[in-house]
């Protein structure tokens, strides 16, 4: 199976569960693996034989930035939703979002969800 790679899609959000993520807000990092045929692409060498990436970028950034979501699960699975709905040659997606600065005391490292969807 073929994958297409789109990485450090990156937005700023008002996301999660305690007060100050919805007041202050922080930055969201998604990385997205789609799953689809791209031998007809690869022949060639049209645009409309692959999926094109610019939207599903457009589209993840707009739900970083404008939905209201308390867990990150729920805007991996919202991306995933969308990206399945928008091409029905896509196979399956795994949808990565990042907390870069998750708010927990003491703690320096990242949290991120992946979810696989079909």
């Amino acid at each position: 199976m073929d994958i297409i790679h789109i990485n450090g899609i990156k937005a700023f959000g008002y996301l999660g569960v305690l007060p100050a993520e919805n007041a202050l807000g922080q930055w969201f990092i998604v990385d997205l693996k789609i799953f689809i045929d791209l031998a007809a692409a690869g022949k060639s060498d049209a645009l409309e034989d692959t999926h094109s990436y610019v939207e599903i970028v457009q589209e993840t950034t707009r739900l970083i930035q404008n939905k209201k979501f308390k867990l990150i699960e729920s805007l991996a699975d919202a991306i995933a939703t969308y990206a399945l709905a928008s091409d029905s040659r896509i196979q399956h997606i795994k949808v990565k979002v990042t907390k870069p600065t998750p708010p927990i005391p003491h703690f320096s490292g990242t949290v991120a969800v992946e979810i696989t969807r079909p």
